[in-house]
């Protein structure tokens, strides 16, 4: 007895969907599980997990932070680059700020002194510029040296003005009749970064104030256009997950790191030498070192005694 064409079309789809069950379902992840076991794969299909000392201490392909519990910088460890996933290097929260160049005004807490807090809340925000100098002022203060570069206030946010007044045809300010730093907070500066600008007083900014008529002009300063604090220093990856820092960033760390260990400096940069990866192919990207492998090879050679 023929069947009739509703049941036969029925009958057909569930044949599809058990067909593709089974390839897709089970035989294609039954295939890829295979390949790791592959000879050469199966340690990067296992994480790429690294062991120092007979336990597992990271992966070559995700970085770490290297702090203590306050989150303080490790002074006898080189340390990793930023890191916006999650609360850093989190592989189940990998990503970017999504900040852009133009991200550089912040949006001011309520209360200074509880500010962490507040941007844990998001009621207040560094921008990206403000985060850049912020990680530029610190990383200058660990390593000894100038931790200055161009639209970066010497306390460590950005140097960026609104200024009001009324505007020419082409939209631009001709005479202020205010001026405000954006980015510095009264109650936190004793005074902005610049006295004066177009013959009016700058103003620290408050909270809750709106700023927005004015005009917004980044100020450059006289900051080296070649900062000593290398960029890699103050950005974070796009995975947020880069295990590698640059080898400039790397050798403005090895003073700190001889000192701490009490090794000469030459022995710490020959480590970083003997643990660079040069271009991908030759001439994809960039140099660069891995930071958890060279750490390792740190406590292997000159061990720390606290």
């Amino acid at each position: 007895m023929r069947l009739p064409t509703w049941i036969r079309q029925h009958l057909a789809a569930v044949r599809a969907l058990l067909v593709l069950t089974v390839i897709t379902g089970v035989a294609y992840p039954l295939a890829v599980w295979a390949v790791t076991f592959v000879p050469g794969l199966h340690s990067q299909a296992e994480g790429s997990m690294v062991t120092s000392g007979g336990r597992t201490v990271g992966s070559r392909i995700i970085g770490q932070a290297f702090t203590d519990k306050n989150g303080n910088p490790l002074k006898q460890y080189f340390q990793s680059r930023p890191s916006n996933a999650g609360t850093g290097y989190d592989p189940t929260a990998t990503g970017a700020s999504n900040l852009g160049p133009e991200d550089i005004v912040d949006t001011l807490p309520k209360n200074p002194a509880n500010k962490a807090a507040e941007i844990t809340a998001k009621t207040a925000r560094d921008s990206l510029l403000t985060q850049v100098c912020s990680r530029s002022r610190a990383v200058g203060e660990l390593e000894g040296v100038s931790g200055a570069r161009p639209f970066c206030t010497p306390g460590g946010v950005g140097t960026v003005l609104s200024v009001i007044g009324p505007r020419d045809r082409a939209g631009h300010v001709a005479r202020p009749t205010r001026v405000v730093s954006l980015n510095e907070q009264c109650g936190v500066v004793a005074k902005p970064f610049i006295a004066t600008y177009g013959g009016v007083t700058v103003e620290c900014a408050k909270y809750g104030e709106d700023y927005s008529k004015g005009a917004i002009v980044p100020i450059r300063g006289n900051a080296p256009a070649r900062p000593k604090v290398p960029a890699d220093a103050v950005t974070a990856s796009g995975s947020g997950l880069d295990p590698h820092i640059s080898p400039e960033y790397a050798r403005l760390q090895a003073p700190r790191i001889a000192k701490t260990r009490g090794v000469p400096e030459e022995q710490v940069l020959q480590a970083i030498k003997d643990n660079e990866d040069g271009r991908v192919l030759g001439f994809l990207g960039a140099p660069r070192v891995n930071v958890l492998q060279l750490n390792i090879e740190l406590d292997r050679k000159f061990p720390f005694h606290a």
